[in-house]
């Protein structure tokens, strides 16, 4: 820091642990191995493997559509290139558009151990089974090698984003995330809040944080945007469950949604699949660009957008839910955290982190976020979170139309 600021030292700078190195220098928190399908047709062949290889380790990500599509296409690449990732086997049936011949070579050119097949050239289910097991098996022996680098908060990207809130979302369980993310930016890391259809009402309060005018732009364009999305396609980010835990409207749910980005400033809009640029906050836009598609709304399910946020680089992604969720994430760690005690204590199996604490006065919104921190630190030093432990690694990869870019026109409104 510069003189005359204030000199004290970042509580989170004491935080360390070893991380894995990577060829393009950005290290990741996990060594794992991505079995990837690249067409529903070669689902149970990829899922085949990762089962019978029988190791943490070794996950199972794929794309279920036959035509191409290239927001898919980008996601699938992201993920290859994450730093979570040590090594890919991309497997294919044979027809599809999306080639894994082509997404074993951009990890190979990553530096990371690749592998694909075509079942139908391979010989069917059985023998493309076993290759790729025994492929796996290679690649698990290959990275036992992989170097180590010393991590702490500022190498980090954390992603959050709210699902099933209630009542205590808005004031704890998004309120510590937001203090935590004040505290990782201070530090020099990176943390990146989405759900921009979450946001309806509160465009001037986000604008107005904003860390310069070219941030300011994208941030409004992408609100309007949402906006004028939501309304053609007749769906909003709220519902039933949102309503049963105590919430009336979009509007009170969007002033818990959007704390959770603390309140630091705005460093520009980034999209799916695109790191943020350097280190401080980011909005992920995960809308659709027009022209919209009538699919693909934002968000179907609270997955699509945990992987929106690893798509960006997300080492560690946290999911805000007052009224309890029991997913992971592929690729990177979940950790899910409810500001309602009674959801926790029903919930403690799958529930990590409990914020209700502040609510009683038991502590201050600076100390829970502290114990936050101190968790966050600890999964990715390579403690597990509850999602890891019990398995669940889900992912969601949709169609979807979206520029690598804010576009501040219409395709077709471009005159020829």
């Amino acid at each position: 820091m510069s003189e005359g600021k204030n000199m004290e030292k970042n509580e989170l700078s004491d935080f360390s642990w070893l991380g894995y190195e990577r060829k393009d220098g950005a290290p990741g928190i996990r060594n794992r191995v991505l079995v990837i399908y690249t067409v529903k047709c070669s689902e149970f062949v990829a899922d085949a493997i990762v089962r019978e290889s029988h190791h943490e380790d070794v996950e199972l990500l794929g794309f279920d559509g036959c035509t191409d599509n290239q927001y898919a296409v980008d996601l699938l690449i992201s993920l290859i290139r994450h730093p979570n990732v040590g090594a890919v086997l991309a497997v294919g049936l044979g027809c599809e558009y999306v080639q894994p011949e082509w997404l074993a070579d951009i990890a190979a050119k990553a530096g990371k151990p690749a592998k694909w097949m075509f079942i139908q050239e391979i010989g069917g289910t059985a023998k493309a089974i076993a290759q790729g097991k025994a492929w796996v098996a290679d690649m698990l022996e290959e990275l036992k090698t992989t170097p180590r680098k010393r991590m702490g908060m500022k190498d980090l990207i954390i992603g959050a984003e709210c699902g099933g809130s209630d009542f205590t979302s808005g004031l704890a369980g998004n309120v510590v995330v937001g203090r935590f993310y004040d505290k990782l930016v201070d530090e020099g890391g990176t943390a990146i809040f989405e759900e921009i259809v979450e946001a309806v009402g509160l465009d001037q309060l986000l604008v107005s944080r904003a860390a310069d005018e070219t941030a300011a732009k994208e941030i409004q364009y992408t609100y309007d945007k949402a906006l004028e999305y939501c309304k053609d396609v007749h769906q909003y980010s709220v519902s039933p469950g949102n309503f049963a835990g105590g919430l009336s409207t979009i509007e009170e749910k969007s002033m818990g949604a959007v704390i959770k980005s603390g309140s630091r400033p705005i460093q520009g809009v980034v999209k799916v699949s695109c790191t943020p640029p350097r280190n401080g906050l980011w909005l992920l836009d995960s809308t659709p660009d027009p022209y919209w598609m009538q699919f693909g709304i934002t968000n179907p399910n609270d997955n699509e957008g945990l992987m929106d946020l690893i798509s960006a680089g997300a080492h560690i992604v946290f999911l805000v839910t007052g009224r309890g969720n029991v997913v992971g994430s592929a690729v990177s760690p979940c950790i899910k955290i409810t500001g309602n005690h009674d959801t926790y204590k029903r919930m403690e199996d799958d529930m990590d982190f409990d914020a209700s604490p502040v609510l009683r006065g038991a502590c201050s919104q600076d100390e829970l976020a502290m114990q936050l921190a101190r968790m966050t630190a600890a999964v990715a030093g390579g403690a597990k979170s509850k999602s890891e432990a019990l398995g669940h690694r889900e992912y969601f990869v949709p169609y979807k139309y979206q520029e690598k870019k804010v576009a501040y026109t219409r395709k077709c409104d471009v005159q020829e």
